[in-house]
């Protein structure tokens, strides 16, 4: 896959390129602090014991493969403190990681994510709304599995998209549950002999959450076990930049066939929803600089109250000078006014909000960008 690159000192960060070989050697050859999230679905440790039958005696394609296949618990948790040793060097200070498990795995690494230095955000249960039965009858039917955020330090920054997740959930703020279906179907990959080309391939909606909740256009997304893509896929449509590492060399194949067929969004559509305060900062003075506003014109409220703009910016309404608002919660006798909310200026015979002003600029800023 042709890569596109980075440089990061006097290293190269490899975009856009799936990795061969060991996931902690190649994190280790990658350079300090570049990269903005980690997806990690690491090896489930199932720990089983002989062939699982259906109730018609045939077997069930389960997860029997050497990569999964680890000689004891301390071998297992050596292997995960050694990959998030290798996964918290490569993070941004602002960066986060995501790590998916089940109840055979994730529970030790949660353990040792702490360890390691990361700070807990959040797990996430995943409850697939399509599971597959519990062909035994001796246990509950494994529903769901359990994904853990964490940025790399207390206390650090991150990105967290929350308007554009309320988006997706229908203006509802987003749970820590998300019910969402295996994949199967057209989505589910194949190899020559039509069998599935990886066992725990996850579903692109699962990706697509995470991504737009908690990364931006053009920030890097490194999986260190990158199977047959979908990290890389979903990345690759959202406008992100990825790397990929996998050491088999028949899930690489799969992975650059299928992102090599998945078309990116254009830019208008990697916009997502954004909080009030994350949008630039708009001065209301810059307003009247600019000549949407004049000095001395008239703003209502839609309680009938009048001020008049001044050359500087503020505001004069019943004998006080200030803010928009300073002004506006003076005269509703409020401790605090939302201005851009309050006032109104007259245009076109109607009255309209100044805050379309201010996102008149807001957009022109947005196209500068």
């Amino acid at each position: 896959m042709n890569a596109m690159t980075k440089t990061k000192g006097t290293q190269v960060l490899p975009l856009n390129t799936i990795l061969a070989g060991d996931c902690i050697e190649q994190m280790n050859s990658l350079p300090a602090e570049s990269v903005d999230l980690i997806f990690a679905d690491p090896p489930y440790n199932l720990q089983l014991r002989g062939d699982l039958h259906r109730p018609d005696n045939s077997r069930v394609d389960a997860v029997d493969d050497h990569w999964d296949q680890f000689a004891s618990f301390q071998v297992y948790d050596d292997f995960t403190r050694a990959w998030l040793k290798a996964a918290h060097r490569l993070l941004k200070p602002n960066g986060a990681i995501w790590v998916i498990g089940s109840y055979h795995n994730i529970f030790r690494v949660g353990a040792s994510l702490q360890d390691a230095g990361y700070w807990i955000l959040n797990d996430v249960v995943w409850r697939k709304s399509n599971p597959m039965p519990n062909f035994r009858g001796k246990r509950f039917t494994n529903a769901h599995e359990t994904m853990i955020w964490a940025s790399k330090s207390e206390g650090a920054k991150y990105t967290f998209n929350y308007e554009a997740l309320k988006a997706l959930n229908e203006g509802i703020q987003m749970r820590s549950d998300w019910v969402l279906p295996i994949c199967n179907g057209g989505e589910r990959l194949k190899d020559a002999n039509g069998d599935k080309a990886h066992p725990t391939q996850k579903p692109m909606s699962l990706l697509h959450r995470v991504l737009v909740g908690s990364t931006n256009p053009g920030d890097v997304v490194l999986d260190p076990f990158f199977g047959t893509g979908t990290t890389g896929a979903v990345a690759k449509m959202l406008g992100r930049d990825w790397i990929g590492i996998e050491r088999e060399e028949s899930y690489r194949e799969v992975a650059t066939r299928r992102i090599a067929d998945v078309r990116a969004f254009d830019r208008s559509a990697l916009e997502v929803t954004r909080a009030k305060r994350a949008e630039p900062r708009v001065p209301f003075g810059q307003l009247v600089e600019r000549g949407m506003l004049s000095p001395g014109e008239t703003l209502v409220s839609p309680t009938g109250k009048i001020a008049r703009v001044r050359a500087d910016g503020t505001l004069v309404g019943d004998g006080v000078k200030g803010s928009i608002h300073q002004v506006g919660a003076h005269l509703e006798g409020a401790p605090s006014c939302n201005g851009w909310t309050y006032w109104q200026f007259r245009k076109d015979g109607k009255t309209v909000p100044i805050d379309v002003l201010r996102q008149q600029i807001r957009a022109e800023m947005a196209d500068r960008a």
